[in-house]
């Protein structure tokens, strides 16, 4: 049994780091090859340089993937908000060199070229959060509702944080156009959004993103909704991998 485990590699949200799944990682200790990654300037990675381009972090995931893989064992990405945009991207350029997912799996986040709908119907702009003061900035975070409040309310320990989160949203807002448009992978999505999201509706935007038939859910919660629905998220991944698991 051991053998046939199915490499599991986790992206983080912004902010986050190669802890932020750990909630998780009793849930699937005996299930998967756990293996968290995350981008420079935090965690094991915190002496280096803190990316802020798009592009470079997707590189950078595609990088530790490659050095990580198991070629005898098949692999899913789980990636969370931040982890789930770059997600399809790392997903698109392991297919593009032949060791592609057996599955995508994504949450709080409803795929590229999304946005907000008020109540007229219209679209509500792009948020540019890594430009905002300090002010609208915390607020910001205590909307998204995954910031600790002995974070917020800690003033040195928030300044440290405060540009980790600032280069995180950078890599995902300056762009004036979103770069996945084209991407058409030949993986199963299943994504998780919380109902308290504002683009939950849009859920099924990430077919557009591949030829297999996705999977959704969504739960009661903010978006940070996982960690009051591990179990759901748990199977969701097991749910992959043991059917990967009887074919090998």
């Amino acid at each position: 049994m051991q053998k046939s485990k199915v490499q599991l590699f986790l992206l983080h949200f912004a902010g986050g780091s190669r802890y932020s799944f750990d909630f998780l990682k009793e849930y699937l200790l005996y299930e998967v090859e756990f293996i968290p990654l995350e981008l420079p300037g935090r965690g094991k990675r915190f002496g280096e340089t803190l990316i802020r381009d798009k592009e470079i972090a997707i590189r950078d995931y595609c990088k530790q993937i490659k050095s990580l893989r198991n070629s005898s064992k098949p692999y899913i990405i789980y990636g969370h908000s931040m982890g789930a945009t770059l997600g399809i991207s790392v997903a698109s350029f392991m297919q593009k060199i032949g060791d592609e997912p057996e599955a995508l799996i994504l949450s709080g986040n409803s795929g590229p070229g999304t946005l907000p709908i008020d109540n007229d119907g219209n679209n509500i702009p792009k948020k540019m959060r890594y430009l905002m003061n300090a002010i609208d900035f915390k607020n910001e975070l205590i909307e998204l509702g995954g910031a600790p409040e002995e974070v917020l309310n800690n003033k040195e320990i928030y300044e440290f944080f405060d540009p980790i989160l600032r280069a995180d949203f950078e890599v995902l807002e300056k762009e004036t156009t979103y770069t996945e448009e084209d991407i058409r992978i030949n993986v199963p999505i299943h994504a998780l959004m919380g109902t308290e999201e504002k683009t939950s509706n849009q859920i099924t935007n990430w077919q557009r993103f591949t030829t297999e038939k996705i999977q959704y859910s969504i739960l009661e919660g903010n978006h940070f909704f996982i960690h009051n629905h591990v179990e759901k998220l748990s199977e969701v991944i097991t749910d992959y991998t043991r059917v990967k698991a009887l074919q090998l």
